[in-house]
């Protein structure tokens, strides 16, 4: 043999051997991490690829739990009910600092103040419409897969789901606009990254008359830390609004409480309402 090749042929075996021993000490590093059972050392279950597993059902303060009805002679009463709970109202109904709601061009803060005044004849959930992103909040239920996320929730207008593929996917364009938009995830570092376009305009942004467009793009980022877990979202439209918009951060709890099916949302109140103000859902 060629003294040459041998020593080339050595010089790869030497690498070889290295390179082995270095994704060894990777694979041994990232078993004592993530353990047997596939939890790391902070206490947040991951995935084979290393991800955090978002799975579980996660106690966020939405759906209808809010909700108390009482019977007042020939009238229910649902929010507010009683002197501390109109108290709650009136504080719940102040007027919000000014970055807690979305910031309007000039042009269209007339519009927003008359859908927010006639809230109960304009407001989409209360005629069983999905809530919107980002609206509707974090899930309640998060199903997580190699690659892909499924969101599902349960909110005041009855259950709505969510696929999120995490897999460097473009945004459809098959799909026609829709009420909760067109999600594609992405990973940084422990973080989900969602982002949502593809919505139509007959959602608000918040409870009280926060229209958008039908550019709408949302970005929602979820991190788990042990059983809870963080959502924040920003929402960016350009043509209405003059900065982009964050909603208020929610915090949502690792629960044993499985989402069950939701009753159908049915319209049978609307035409017999008594108190047409406004109602601000204070999840």
């Amino acid at each position: 043999m060629d003294s040459r090749n041998g020593s080339v042929a050595s010089a790869r075996g030497i690498r070889d051997a290295a390179l082995g021993w270095v994704s060894g000490l990777v694979l041994g590093a990232t078993a004592l991490l993530i353990g047997a059972a596939g939890h790391a050392a902070d206490g947040v279950p991951r995935m084979p690829d290393g991800h955090p597993d978002l799975s579980g059902t996660w106690d966020n303060g939405s759906g209808i739990d809010f909700v108390q009805p009482q019977k007042r002679g020939d009238s229910v009463c649902v929010v507010g009910c009683g002197p501390a709970g109109a108290a709650a109202l009136a504080a719940a109904n102040a007027p919000a600092p000014r970055s807690a709601h979305p910031s309007y061009k000039p042009e269209f803060q007339a519009k927003v103040a008359d859908l927010s005044a006639r809230q109960v004849q304009t407001d989409p959930v209360l005629r069983c419409f999905s809530p919107g992103v980002p609206r509707i909040g974090p899930p309640d239920k998060i199903v997580q897969r190699a690659n892909e996320v499924l969101f599902l929730y349960d909110d005041v207008s009855g259950n709505f789901f969510r696929i999120v593929p995490t897999d460097g996917r473009a945004h459809r364009k098959d799909v026609t606009d829709a009420y909760l938009g067109d999600a594609v995830g992405r990973w940084e570092g422990d973080t989900l990254v969602v982002e949502t376009i593809g919505f139509n305009d007959e959602t608000w942004l918040t409870d009280d008359g926060a229209f958008h467009t039908k550019d709408l793009r949302v970005v929602e980022k979820l991190k788990r830390t042990a059983d809870t877990l963080e959502w924040t979202a920003t929402a960016y439209d350009p043509k209405v609004l003059t900065e982009p918009w964050s909603a208020k951060p929610r915090t949502a709890h690792l629960t044993d409480q499985e989402v069950a099916e939701a009753a159908p949302c049915i319209d049978h109140d609307l035409d017999h309402i008594v108190d047409g103000s406004h109602h601000t859902n204070p999840r």
